[in-house]
């Protein structure tokens, strides 16, 4: 099996039990705002798998950045493309935004923003600590 693959895989298995427990930590705070908020045990299960699979898919996701021979910009793509797909899926299986195109385009354009705020953050930080790194060694 490809070590990529075998690493996806690792940090998936390693991180993906953080969703289940975000989905807990959602619902307890809804709770607070919505009077009588109850769910079904279905609804707890398909939060429990979605969010399970979301964080699965996206601690795995963070292997494409570590694949030297891609281009910078073919791993980026794939890396927001897994986790795009995962997060709008889980959010609208379990009903978090309506199945509307609108509601969908006001989602992916908040998403597409703070994917690229992170992106850009962790890119300056990793390009300054280099940088100080690559002084103390000159």
């Amino acid at each position: 099996m490809n070590s990529y693959v075998k690493e996806f895989l690792r940090r998936g298995m390693m991180f993906s039990g953080f969703g289940p427990i975000i989905a807990g930590i959602v619902y307890f705070c809804i709770s607070f705002s919505i009077d009588n908020f109850t769910l079904t045990s279905s609804e707890v299960l398909i939060a429990i798998m979605s969010t399970y699979l979301v964080a699965f898919l996206q601690a795995g996701a963070s292997v494409f950045n570590q694949i030297d021979h891609w281009p910078l910009i073919k791993s980026m793509f794939f890396h927001f493309f897994t986790i795009y797909v995962a997060y709008v899926d889980c959010y609208l299986v379990n009903s978090w935004i309506p199945f509307d195109p609108t509601f969908i385009l006001i989602f992916t354009s908040i998403f597409v923003g703070i994917y690229l705020l992170i992106w850009f953050t962790v890119y300056i930080c990793v390009k300054s600590t280099s940088k100080k790194l690559n002084s103390k060694l000159s």
